[in-house]
């Protein structure tokens, strides 16, 4: 099996152990030779991943195009798709999902819970749009938004009516969500409609940028099961073939809202490379290659991932702090190999493996991290 995949950055290297285990040759369309999947693929197409012609020709190589990330040109692939090119999730999955107002607006019609939204419309005034949210509101890019980029929380009308007029982009504006805890679930669907579900795990974001991970989630099992029925609802209706991460909100009341659709592997299942029986990247593959899924549990009481994010502009390795880390008991340290550092780039990341009596020094394992990771 040969498969394609639109994308060269981290999720894709990923991919790689997976790829070698089920016998799946790997080949990528980037833009650059740096990106992290050009050392492990079988071929590479050097091109934006939004080039449809460089998808074309990449399809000729390959039995299955997949995707690392949604900033893809749908119309163009479209064309590709009726010439019988074979795309996992298909494009109709991804169709309400790459926009952010439509994808707010398809969860609504499926009846899952979101928060207030409406996108902003340059005919009308912005005080009338926005007065039944109050503020602060959320401000989102409708399309390309990826670790924050094109997200901000606007605190009055002001700084609302500064970004939106010195900025070109459609907006999506949300009601502000005063969560207790961000969660999030890494959800798959193969090809003969079978489902599995990762245990939902808490995130903290931070500048809308993921800093760790902690799975399991502390939360009720009549949560835990709202969540599994949430990615139910919305992976059988898209028809959806893949792995798919959903974001999502605990309120205070102890209510689920739904944050975001990511339709691809995501951040917040990187601990099942560690520390689950299949990982999310060998489930995508299973998923999209026609192959049964693998079991989801945790090998684990429970796990930490923590992002190594940069905090400089740098050409460094950092193999010293990667040492460190190492060092850590049950820790592996994946690092992506990226060729430069700047602030907020995700580099690498650690998982750290719990035993029962562990689970209470989760917070202490992640300051040790950061501690060693981030200069004092």
């Amino acid at each position: 099996m040969k498969l394609g995949i639109i994308g060269g950055g981290q999720l894709a290297w990923m991919m790689k152990d997976a790829a070698d285990k089920l016998g799946v040759e790997l080949i990528v369309q980037t833009p650059s030779p740096n990106d992290p999947a050009v050392s492990i693929a079988q071929h590479s197409i050097f091109a934006a991943v939004d080039d449809a012609a460089a998808t074309e020709i990449l399809a000729t190589k390959c039995d299955i195009v997949t995707f690392e990330n949604e900033f893809v040109n749908l119309a163009a692939l479209s064309l590709l798709e009726k010439q019988g090119v074979c795309f996992h999730p298909q494009l109709a999955a991804l169709a309400p999902l790459l926009d952010k107002y439509e994808q707010r607006c398809y969860l609504r019609d499926l009846g899952l819970p979101v928060p207030q939204f409406l996108a902003l419309s340059g005919e009308k005034k912005l005080e009338s749009q926005i007065e039944n949210l109050g503020f602060p509101v959320v401000l989102k890019a409708r399309r390309h938004g990826y670790d924050g980029q094109g997200t901000f929380i606007i605190p009055d009308f002001a700084t609302l009516s500064k970004i939106v007029n010195q900025t070109h982009s459609q907006f999506l504006v949300e009601e502000f969500v005063p969560f207790t805890k961000e969660l999030a679930i890494i959800a798959a669907r193969s090809v003969n409609g079978e489902i599995v579900i990762y245990p939902a795990v808490e995130t903290l974001q931070k500048e809308q940028v993921c800093r760790w991970v902690i799975a399991p989630a502390q939360i009720t099992q009549e949560q835990s099961l709202q969540i599994e029925a949430i990615a139910h609802k919305l992976l059988t209706s898209l028809q959806y073939i893949g792995v798919c991460g959903i974001e999502l909100f605990l309120t205070a009341q102890g209510k689920i809202l739904i944050n975001e659709i990511a339709p691809r592997t995501h951040n917040s299942g990187h601990f099942s490379l560690d520390a689950c029986e299949t990982s999310q990247f060998e489930q995508h593959l299973r998923a999209v290659c026609g192959l049964p899924l693998g079991n989801t549990r945790l090998y684990c009481a429970s796990a930490v991932m923590v992002n190594l994010l940069g905090y400089e502009n740098s050409h460094c390795d950092y193999q010293k702090q990667r040492q460190q880390l190492a060092n850590i008991p049950q820790a592996t340290v994946h690092w992506y190999g990226k060729t430069e550092a700047r602030p907020g780039r995700k580099l690498g990341h650690i998982t750290v493996l719990l035993d029962q009596d562990q689970t209470n020094g989760v917070e202490d394992i992640i300051h040790k991290i950061e501690s060693i990771w981030y200069p004092q």
